[in-house]
């Protein structure tokens, strides 16, 4: 049974920094890809970043490229997303995602582990 545990939201002045982290348990990750994810209200679950396991590739929604960072610790299974220059448009629920295809695609269908979310609400 895999289990993802999001952990570090909360309220953050525009300009300022969070990092999440998600704790992965249940089974060996090696071929796993994992993500973030974040979903506003009224709003569909949207991409944000995704590293394969092995942390040989990485892939970012445009609207974060350059402010956020996704990151491994293999040895502690945890995978963080460092999320800098935090914008009032980046309040959300944040979602850690694993898929057991290894790939970093932004399609939520692509993704069969959840976590239950952080919540990260950055003020103006």
């Amino acid at each position: 049974q895999v289990r993802l545990v999001e952990s570090g939201g909360g309220l953050v002045q525009a300009g300022g920094s969070l990092r999440l982290s998600c704790a992965a348990s249940g089974r060996t990750f090696s071929g796993y890809a994992m993500g973030w994810f974040r979903q506003a209200p009224g709003k569909e679950r949207e991409f944000v970043a995704a590293i394969t396991w092995s942390g040989g590739s990485t892939n970012y929604a445009d609207s974060v490229k350059g402010r956020f960072t996704i990151s491994g610790d293999n040895a502690k299974k945890t995978v963080y997303l460092q999320m800098n220059s935090l914008k009032p448009e980046d309040t959300a629920v944040y979602y850690c995602a694993a898929n057991s295809r290894g790939v970093t695609m932004r399609g939520t269908a692509w993704w069969n582990y959840w976590g239950q979310g952080t919540q990260v609400t950055v003020s103006s």
